[in-house]
């Protein structure tokens, strides 16, 4: 990692201010009566570059939180623009699987293949599970390779990093046994039951947000586990 700058004292508590004013500033932008309807306007209308601009800003400040959280300092992982843009092009995936299984599981309540209800929150629930299920696993190992090609690649300057050495550099187990098993039932689907109960313009823009809740609860965990290590 790059230390963009050695925060410490003043200038950390700085560093704190200046995250939570980009984070309030992006809140206001996006949910003012001022401007917040000409924002969901143009992210309705233009709904894969709403989705790219919502988590190459918000995830990425998520991941700059989280190492915030876990190293005591602010710094700039390598390859930043690299992983924003990652970020950007997920938010756009999900921007289209959000309407593929709200969509299919609304017909396959229909058709008798999920239980019936009237309830939105039932159905925001079903929607959720079915998502993180499914397409979440998919869209978690897809970013846990391009992350750690981006860190190889600086790690190795001038070498050719093969698919294959990725894979094998990957923590498959620690992938499955936290991220998986833990992050999905605990967090992901309580947490996208929540968005997908919320009005559909809103629940891109809730998910990039989620990301930066749950870069701080990664940091914490990774956080607590060296303490506990260090006993």
């Amino acid at each position: 990692m790059l230390v963009l700058h050695n925060f410490r004292g003043d200038n950390l508590k700085r560093g704190d201010i200046l995250w939570a004013f980009i984070l309030i500033l992006c809140i206001f932008i996006m949910l003012s009566p001022m401007t917040g309807d000409k924002f969901i306007k143009f992210t309705t209308e233009h709904a894969y570059i709403g989705g790219f601009i919502k988590f190459f800003i918000l995830a990425t400040m998520g991941e700059l939180l989280a190492i915030r959280i876990s190293t005591g300092n602010w710094k700039m992982p390598c390859g930043l623009i690299y992983r924003a843009i990652i970020w950007g092009f997920l938010g756009m995936c999900i921007t289209l699987f959000f309407s593929i299984f709200q969509n299919g599981v609304q017909g396959a309540m229909a058709s008798g293949l999920l239980p019936k209800s009237d309830s939105r929150l039932i159905t925001a629930f079903l929607t959720s599970a079915t998502t993180n299920l499914t397409f979440g696993p998919v869209m978690m190992a897809f970013h846990r390779v391009t992350d750690t090609y981006i860190d190889m690649k600086y790690e190795n300057k001038g070498s050719r990093i093969s698919l294959g050495k990725v894979i094998e550099k990957v923590d498959w187990k620690g992938f499955i046994s936290f991220v998986v098993l833990k992050t999905i039932p605990l967090f992901w689907i309580p947490a996208h039951t929540l968005t997908f109960w919320l009005p559909s313009e809103y629940r891109i823009l809730a998910a990039a947000m989620l990301s930066i809740a749950l870069g701080a609860i990664l940091a914490f965990a990774k956080k607590s586990k060296r303490a506990e290590q260090s006993i």
